[in-house]
């Protein structure tokens, strides 16, 4: 698989990530392990998890099968922090105090001295930025943390964290990005470009829609008909999106593929792009997010893509994510 630099880094990570949203919940872990194998197999290196996930279990998880199947030296390790709500003084969120608990605990689930990628999960209106970022910064130089980034950040709100960090750099940003929620290209992805930040899409099938797998009702074993996802794949179930759905089927009728490569391979080679970040329930699926490797677009159907995609009206305002958003889409 080929490599990009994270950002304005010396980090190379695999132009596709590996995300364990379902780790621990509806992914056990023999399933998680066939997935970590067969990621690793393919040359993928960057693998995403959160505190959050599977109320920790997600990083349990990845840090057992780093410490018994996958050399830890092979992974671009990358977690996340700030969205975890407790009681106590500090009570979860961006503060220093909590951030650096946050930090202590992934590193004792995980198993590990220090995490490659360590990201403000979301922004926290309650707290200071310079407290926040001071965090940050204290996580590198203590050398827990190698590189730091953030995620669902707005435009404006990622340029006001790249100009306020001191001693260390944020060399990446997540946010929702596919052909279906083109939103970022107003104001993420310039502000990303400014600072040399490099853009992580999460949930770039369209939370699992541009597979297709939606075109003609909901499949009883797909997220879309459990109770505690149908919302978040809903949000993507409109008429634009049957529009956008129904053209990726057709450019991958006509490349011998499938609509999930297509949709895949768009989102990796947007500008600024580094890695989008895909989740699977099974090694089966994530195989066919693999399979996008090989694929690039010919310049007819980009644009073709391009044009039915656009937001209605233009390119909408960029919104952050809720509570409800995730940083994967399972195909």
């Amino acid at each position: 698989m080929e490599c990009r630099p994270l950002g304005a880094s010396g980090a190379q990570v695999s132009r596709m990530g590996l995300g364990t949203l379902s780790w621990g919940t509806g992914t056990d872990t023999e399933e998680a392990a066939n997935q970590l194998v067969a990621f690793v197999d393919a040359g993928g290196t960057l693998v995403d998890t959160a505190d959050v996930y599977g109320d920790g279990e997600s990083e349990r998880i990845l840090g057992s099968l780093l410490a018994d199947l996958v050399p830890r030296e092979d992974i671009v390790l990358a977690t996340k922090a700030a969205a975890r709500r407790e009681a106590g003084p500090f009570g979860g969120g961006a503060s220093r105090g909590s951030l650096l608990a946050a930090l202590d605990g992934s590193l004792r689930r995980l198993g590990v001295d220090h995490i490659d990628l360590w990201q403000v999960h979301a922004w926290d209106p309650a707290v200071p930025i310079e407290e926040t970022l001071s965090a940050l910064d204290h996580a590198v130089t203590s050398g827990k943390v190698r590189y730091v980034g953030v995620s669902n950040y707005a435009g404006w709100q990622l340029a006001t964290a790249a100009c306020g960090m001191r001693t260390t750099r944020i060399v990446s940003t997540q946010s929702e990005y596919s052909l279906l929620e083109r939103t970022p290209e107003r104001e993420i992805v310039p502000a990303a470009g400014h600072h040399d930040i490099g853009l992580l899409p999460w949930a770039p099938l369209g939370r699992g829609v541009l597979t297709g797998k939606y075109r003609s009702g909901t499949p009883a074993d797909s997220r879309g008909a459990d109770p505690a996802y149908g919302g978040y794949v809903d949000h993507h179930r409109t008429d634009r999106a049957s529009r956008i759905v129904e053209a990726v089927a057709t450019a991958a009728e006509g490349l011998g593929t499938s609509p999930l490569a297509v949709a895949l391979a768009w989102v990796r080679d947007r500008p600024g792009v580094v890695a989008p970040v895909v989740g699977a329930r099974d090694a089966t699926q994530l195989a066919g997010s693999l399979a996008a490797e090989e694929l690039t677009l010919p310049d007819a159907i980009r644009g073709a893509l391009d044009d039915v995609s656009k937001p209605d009206g233009g390119t909408a305002p960029t919104r952050t994510a809720d509570s409800t958003d995730r940083n994967e889409d399972s195909p």
